[in-house]
């Protein structure tokens, strides 16, 4: 299952989502988690300590085109793939058990998780790209990668709805929308669900930071229906966020909301027709859009029509 955390800067998204990852690992599951927010602090809430080296996967983007294009001859070169590039026959399609090479050679582990990150800003980078130069690299290992049920890839995004700026958003199984209980938080989560409207991604809330009865009712008002759980501020959750070590996985409350996450994700099916059609549709906007034009050639070409859902799935039986 692909999931994203999402939510306003400071709602905790990337503290639960290293927190829920380590809870499955915990128990067994195969836990791929992605860094792709702006601010590279995964590794670190999961419980990397000091520099840990961890290849950045924006800095290797035309390695890892390379690597996916396979021999797909509708690809002539890796300068030809860009981010919503999708799969066809010949193209390498990525499997988490056992894990494929090329997410080993860009990952590491840390407390159970395999992790990869998309790296940060580097130096000659400010003023001259944006930080979708670097996520390009994630929607194209999502594009190909192949995932059971029972396992789970969970990415860290980017602050607010900054995700609909390309087709990343569409990428995911479950969206789990990470709010506080306040006015601009509730705002996040509205922009969210609107600009997710009419693509058929599943949207669940977690109440974050709730401290008492009436923000708990301020959020059940503010969001309706897609409050999923409620978790009560918690000094071991807020450490965690300070880089201090503690078991905040044991937290009663936390682990009832992880339950209820989980039994979320027993409920859903993979749609495998849905991700492989959104896929499609967001290469040929973005071929007519730019993509085209800074290629020099027609990108839509790469779609392959003899290619489709059932080739992920025979990648798995």
């Amino acid at each position: 299952m692909k999931i994203a955390f999402v939510g306003k800067g400071g709602s905790g998204k990337t503290t639960l989502a290293s927190l829920f990852a380590r809870h499955l690992a915990s128990h067994g599951k195969t836990v791929l988690a992605i860094d792709a927010d702006i601010n590279q602090q995964l590794a670190a809430a999961i419980g990397a300590t000091g520099r840990i080296g961890l290849p950045e996967l924006g800095n290797h983007l035309p390695a890892i085109k390379d690597a996916l294009r396979g021999e797909n001859p509708r690809i002539v070169s890796s300068e030809h793939m860009v981010k919503t590039t999708p799969p066809g026959r010949g193209s390498a399609l990525l499997k988490l058990h056992p894990l494929h090479p090329l997410l080993r050679a860009y990952g590491t582990e840390i407390e159970g998780v395999h992790l990869l990150a998309t790296g940060g800003f580097r130096d000659e980078d400010l003023g001259v790209k944006c930080f979708h130069a670097k996520t390009g690299a994630v929607e194209l290992l999502l594009n190909h990668l192949v995932d059971r049920e029972d396992e789970f890839v969970i990415v860290d995004m980017t602050a607010g709805a900054d995700a609909f700026a390309s087709g990343l958003f569409t990428k995911f199984d479950v969206t789990l929308i990470v709010v506080e209980p306040t006015l601009a938080s509730a705002a996040v989560y509205r922009q969210y669900k609107g600009y997710a409207s009419g693509f058929g991604v599943p949207i669940a809330v977690i109440g974050n930071k709730v401290t008492d009865a009436d923000e708990e009712a301020f959020l059940r008002e503010e969001i309706g229906e897609d409050v999923l759980t409620i978790i009560p501020y918690s000094k071991a959750v807020k450490a965690r966020d300070r880089g201090q070590a503690t078991a905040a996985e044991a937290d009663t409350e936390l682990l009832t909301a992880f339950h209820a996450l989980e039994d979320l994700l027993m409920r859903t099916k993979k749609d495998w027709d849905r991700f492989y059609r959104h896929a499609v549709d967001f290469h040929v906007r973005n071929a007519k859009s730019w993509a085209n034009a800074s290629v020099g050639t027609d990108l839509a070409t790469q779609i392959d029509p003899e290619f489709g859902p059932a080739d992920f799935l025979a990648v798995l039986s």
